[in-house]
């Protein structure tokens, strides 16, 4: 990792206040947000155990936080329950408020009101146990977005077993590493999950993945799409078939705080996986509040959270956060542009949701099709819109502003990781003036700075690596099986701080701004530029879509600059033209060697662009790496092939 600070080339200087009518409704004023912040910075310990006992706890905790760098204890010798938390807790006074609109990728619709909830989940705790799983035992959930995704969570938090959920677009080799490395008893997987109209062969994969996993002992198949598959007789098991003969009764088990909640694999990695591990205590308390702050939640709101459940934004801010909250939450199966790219704001206009969570990605490629489809759908319900998962342009903040919330909607750009567990950076809306391109100030309890190196904290405007200096509680407590790993990585490369690996800077305001992956910063003749600023200038041009910027083995510079671009539909725009816009916006220095225009960029099934491939790609070499994950693998044989510049 190199000293030398990261360069701060792209300046954003527009402003937006939240409307008069949104501030008249949000119960945080910036005042409040500052009295508790300085309360969460100065007095942790009485900041958290006081937002602690909004929650459940079996058995009090007798300390918040017992810290021994690098690992922390939160609530300590407390006993608590998440799944009572999210459901039993509720059933009281809403017990009859829906808490899941699901709505499948062919239309079905289905409704779960919080006692009907409760009672799908103690079915599915029941069912496990009926497969032997007890508590601490490990179980990999490999679902599409359905509803039992929901509730084989909530039950693996019930019963105190450890669940796993890998995304349902990692390929079969992947999915047997995960289990593996977990040691899960327990796979959950279903018949399949429509995807753009076509049925994928979830059980097939996870057959193929059982070839190789010794502690596996039974696979539970929940029928989704009804297409054949391999029941394998002592192994696996129907949970329609299983579900029959349980009861509907079960006591949530208490857990200490400190107990194993989920193992959550980063994607894309190409060694030994790395499971982050969350702790039960931390993790519900600081989910619990950011899900409430953060979103404003209020009583009526209907919440939809775009994510899948097999990333941290679909257990934070799908599953465990609205839930704990009493929250309506919408779940979508499918893509967002199948039949077309009106979809998403046909499920807004039906479903009336108030509360929209998405990443710039989705974002980019909807201004890439079109305003005309959000425009012939009723948008009217929506008071408040969030970014998550990268950082947003500013073009494309702007556009989701304007476009989709009618300059009526705050905006909550949200920075945090599957290590964090909760959001860490965002503006709290009705409270914070709102920056494109800047994901904006602390939340509570989150001590971040931008330092060099050394650990030396850099001035206003300073680009450099963002460090969080204090403990929070939902931080990852370790790497499954691997302190070393954890330490090393996480609290080794910097002195005394969690180092996130972004590089970011500070402004004048206090507004970080995210630069890049720390991985994704260019060196070009000495000068460190991040990544999304580069692309944030290209964007900036009326003509382009989306960009991914990367850099390749340069004799001279030491890196050059590719700049992969999609334009909208129906402009054009050359090579010069677009070397001299980012000329223009922030300099030579980052003028782009190479611009490679292409109709589609990598993606996850989940929206982000796979950097590591253009990487490869832009420096000519032979593609490395898992690839299942790929939403379109013949983007890669497209860009391998287009004529280089």
């Amino acid at each position: 990792m190199s000293d030398k600070a990261i360069e701060n080339v792209l300046h954003e200087n527009r402003t937006f206040q939240p409307s008069e009518a949104y501030t008249r409704t949000t119960s945080i004023t910036r005042e409040v947000y500052e009295q508790k912040y300085q309360q969460s910075i100065e007095n942790p310990e009485a900041f958290w155990g006081e937002v602690a006992q909004d929650l459940h706890w079996f058995e009090p905790y007798s300390k918040v936080l017992d810290w021994n760098e690098p690992f922390a204890q939160w609530f300590v010798e407390g006993k608590t329950n998440l799944s009572y938390n999210a459901l039993d807790r509720h059933l009281e006074q809403k017990g009859n408020k829906t808490a899941i609109i699901w709505e499948g990728e062919d239309g079905e619709v289905r409704t779960y009101t919080y006692a009907e909830l409760t009672r799908e989940v103690k079915k599915f705790s029941n069912v496990l146990l009926n497969l032997g799983v007890q508590t601490g035992d490990r179980v990999t959930i490999y679902l599409p977005m359905i509803p039992e995704a929901a509730f084989a969570m909530l039950a693996c938090a019930r019963i105190g077993a450890v669940h796993s959920v890998v995304f349902g677009g990692f390929s079969s080799g992947a999915l047997s590493d995960r289990i593996n490395d977990a040691g899960s008893k327990v796979l959950i997987t279903a018949d399949g999950g429509y995807r753009r109209g076509s049925a994928v062969p979830l059980k097939r994969n996870a057959d193929d993945a059982a070839e190789n996993t010794p502690s596996l002992q039974h696979i539970l198949v929940i029928k989704r799409t009804g297409q054949d598959v391999n029941i394998k007789e002592g192994r696996d098991v129907w949970y329609h078939e299983a579900v029959q003969n349980v009861s509907e009764d079960h006591d949530a088990v208490p857990l200490d705080a400190q107990h194993p909640h989920f193992i959550l694999y980063t994607s894309g990695s190409t060694g030994k996986p790395k499971g982050v591990l969350h702790a039960l205590g931390g993790y519900m308390v600081n989910t619990y509040l950011t899900t409430q702050t953060v979103f404003d939640l209020k009583e009526d709101d209907i919440y939809w959270c775009t994510a899948d459940v097999g990333w941290i934004t679909g257990h934070s801010y799908i599953v465990y956060g609205p839930l704990l909250n009493g929250a309506t939450v919408l779940m979508y199966e499918g893509a967002p542009n199948h039949p077309d790219w009106g979809r998403f704001w046909k499920i807004i206009e039906d479903h009336k949701v108030t509360i929209l969570y998405t990443a710039p990605t989705a974002i980019r490629s909807f201004m890439r099709a079109g305003s005309e489809y959000p425009n012939s759908h009723d948008l009217s319900s929506l008071r408040l819109l969030g970014s998550v998962g990268e950082p947003i342009n500013p073009e494309a903040w702007i556009w989701y502003y304007t476009v989709i919330g009618k300059e009526k909607c705050p905006v909550v750009d949200t920075w945090w990781q599957t290590e964090t567990g909760s959001i860490m950076i965002t503006t709290l809306p009705g409270a914070h003036t709102m920056k494109p391109g800047s994901a904006g100030v602390p939340m509570y309890g989150v001590d971040a700075a931008i330092v060099d190196a050394d650990g030396h904290v850099l001035g206003a405007n300073e680009g450099g690596f963002l460090v969080v200096r204090k403990p929070w509680p939902s931080m990852l407590r370790t790497v499954y099986g691997d302190d070393n790993r954890y330490k090393t990585q996480y609290w080794g490369e910097i002195p005394h701080v969690y180092f996130a690996g972004d590089g970011a800077r500070r402004d004048q305001d206090g507004y970080f701004t995210i630069v890049g992956r720390i991985d994704d910063v260019l060196n070009v003749s000495g000068h460190r530029l991040g990544t999304m600023e580069v692309e944030s200038a290209l964007v900036s041009h009326p003509a382009v879509a989306e960009a991914a910027v990367v850099g390749r083995p340069d004799p001279i510079k030491g890196e050059g600059i590719v700049a992969f671009v999609t334009l909208q539909t129906g402009f054009d725009a050359t090579e010069q033209e677009l070397k001299a816009h980012v000329a223009k916006e922030i300099g030579a220095i980052a003028r782009p060697d190479d611009i490679r225009f292409a109709e589609a960029l990598p993606k996850t099934r989940s929206g982000k662009i796979m950097r590591r491939l253009l990487r490869q790609i832009a420096a000519g070499q032979e593609i490395k790496g898992d690839t299942s994950t790929l939403e379109d693998v013949s983007v890669i044989e497209k860009l391998q092939k287009a004529p280089q510049q």
